[in-house]
């Protein structure tokens, strides 16, 4: 799944291909990715004519900021956005086409079937659904240290599955809070609510250099994820522990395990991470 890294490096992309173009029509050909407004007729009349002025990100979520809405879309496990001339033949697993004035397109590709697509008012984007659920990200001023600690202490849950809890902190998947908790040399199952302030400091702090890493190399690419010009992200030659199952620790030499915690993947080591 596209985590922070990756959304923020197909935002940077998407922005040299489709600011200050004019949608003339849309395409749905799968319509349960659009969840709001329901009505798909009225989807489609809403972005008519309406031209993309910015592209921003909260979390995991791409934000395309139009003249009077916002497209809040979430590419879940397997959705991926690419521009190109109306020509071009259209690949498997096409479900929305963004077309524009010019004679290009917007196609929204997700083999899983998953994404999801929300209109708002601009303005309302925040106070709607689904981005009033968010908690900070950890590069927002509010993700403070006061603020983490607080919340991780009114929680019994495992400290890996609070971390992938996105209305305490949005952003987090899978591969870097693995990689996080390696860091920060915490076991993925200690418990949230047991941690020490120093403990919190340390996810806290590797958290943000973790992403901020990420970021630079252009996102993980673990299976299919590209960027929206379709190249890959490199930090995955950067990872400690996920996708390291079997193989030698970097820091000590022992090999680096897998588990389940709360059904996902987890991979530590468990000399460097003590429970």
């Amino acid at each position: 799944m596209p985590e922070l890294p990756e959304v923020e490096t197909i935002k940077n992309t998407l922005k040299r291909f489709v600011l200050d173009k004019t949608i003339d029509s849309v395409d749905i050909h799968w319509s349960n990715i659009i969840k709001e407004p329901d009505d798909i007729e009225h989807f489609k009349t809403l972005l008519q004519g309406q031209t993309i002025r910015e592209l921003s990100r909260k979390g995991k979520f791409l934000l395309f900021y139009l003249d009077d809405i916002v497209l809040v879309s979430h590419l879940r496990m397997e959705g991926k956005y690419s521009v190109h001339e109306s020509s071009e033949p259209m690949k498997k697993h096409t479900h929305v086409i963004f077309r524009f004035t010019n004679g290009e397109e917007l196609r929204y590709n997700d083999v899983r079937k998953f994404g999801t697509m929300h209109v708002h008012a601009k303005g309302k984007e925040f106070s709607n659904k689904p981005l009033n659920q968010l908690g900070p990200e950890p590069f927002d001023e509010a993700f403070t240290l006061d603020y983490f600690y607080k919340k991780l202490k009114k929680t019994d849950r495992y400290i890996k599955s609070a971390l992938l809890d996105q209305t305490i902190v949005t952003g987090l998947g899978n591969i870097y809070v693995d990689e996080t908790l390696f860091r920060a040399g915490i076991h993925p199952l200690k418990r949230s609510s047991k941690l020490t302030k120093k403990e919190v400091k340390a996810i806290r702090e590797q958290a943000i250099k973790t992403l901020e890493e990420a970021v630079r190399a252009g996102g993980t690419t673990i299976r299919s994820y590209v960027n929206g010009q379709g190249d890959m992200g490199m930090f995955q030659q950067e990872l400690y522990v996920y996708g390291q199952e079997n193989k030698a620790c970097k820091n000590c030499n022992k090999s680096i395990t897998k588990m389940k915690i709360g059904g996902r993947g987890t991979h530590i080591c468990t000399t460097c991470q003590k429970l």
